[in-house]
């Protein structure tokens, strides 16, 4: 089985691309229900209950369950840790660096097309 070293860089990329919108989601309502940040995100429930589960696994992010006793409502928080912080800054400086790279190759063909 021939595996693209290519096809899997973009695998990681598209992985590391959701991980990045869900960290920037929950630091933005941390209290969001999985519902409404999987709608948020243009994800299915599945999709984003995998994300939050590998962001949890790699300590990233903590899920917390709270129970309103009066109610008998729950709701979940969800937790950034620092090492989640620190893995959301990487994250934020590959996007802006595959995006300066695509600026390039975009201003490169500009010029290219100019002369035509």
């Amino acid at each position: 089985m021939n595996v693209n070293v290519q096809e899997l860089n973009g695998m990681r990329n598209f992985k590391d691309q959701d991980h990045f919108e869900v960290l920037r989601k929950i630091d933005k309502d941390s209290k969001t229900s999985q519902r409404k940040l999987a709608d948020d995100l243009g994800f299915s429930l599945g999709k984003l209950n995998y994300c939050l589960k590998a962001l949890q696994k790699k300590g990233l992010v903590k899920i917390k369950n709270f129970q309103n006793k009066p109610d008998k409502i729950s709701y979940i928080q969800y937790i950034i840790t620092p090492k989640g912080i620190s893995e959301r800054t990487k994250l934020t400086i590959n996007f802006m660096k595959r995006k300066m790279k695509e600026y390039d190759e975009l201003k490169k063909d500009y010029v290219f097309l100019q002369f035509f």
